[in-house]
């Protein structure tokens, strides 16, 4: 079955190889910098924490970054220690610097984006909100895989991992911090 897999990844790559153009790959190290550290989501953050009505979900959103975090960062990558696909790339085909992190399943940058895009969601906020970030979430994803610093199966699990955290984080601070008590206006 892994063999498939990688087998799968393989063409994946080759077939989005093809693609790479000099205006796509500046917009795909673009989409990915903006995932970096989360950085683009701790201004979501800050964006919902600043607007009385959504501070509870800006709350969320900062406890579904830990969540994903420890999860994907701090236990998985570590068990499984699946090498990223750029480490095997000459330095005239890689598109950006070796990530820090050297491996590579989950995607970090998918798994925080879609476990942010799940609360936004899930907290009922309006479409103008919540499809730009589903767009965001999806590009930064292609974006690793097109970038090579990640598998296609990487960034699948990254936004199933996101999706679980995400939903799981709602539910928690839900039952644990009832909204009511909590900066609503």
């Amino acid at each position: 079955m892994f063999a498939r897999l990688k087998n799968l990844d393989d063409r994946i790559f080759d077939n989005i190889t093809r693609i790479h153009r000099p205006a796509i790959n500046k917009i795909m190290v673009t989409a990915s910098r903006l995932g970096n550290a989360g950085v683009v989501w701790w201004f979501v953050c800050i964006a919902f924490l600043i607007m009385p009505k959504w501070r509870y979900t800006g709350l969320v959103i900062i406890f579904a970054i830990g969540l994903t975090s420890l999860m994907g960062e701090g236990i998985i990558k570590h068990a499984v220690k699946r090498i990223r696909p750029c480490n095997d790339l000459s330095e005239e085909d890689k598109l950006i610097d070796n990530p820090r992190a050297f491996y590579s399943f989950p995607s970090g940058h998918t798994a925080s984006s879609f476990a942010v895009t799940m609360v936004i969601i899930l907290s009922r906020c309006p479409a103008y909100v919540f499809v730009p970030i589903l767009l965001l979430s999806m590009t930064i994803g292609f974006s690793r895989v097109y970038l090579r610093v990640h598998y296609l199966t990487d960034v699948v699990v990254g936004l199933f991992l996101g999706v679980v955290c995400g939903v799981a984080s709602v539910m928690l601070f839900h039952a644990i911090v009832p909204q009511d008590i909590f900066f609503v206006a």
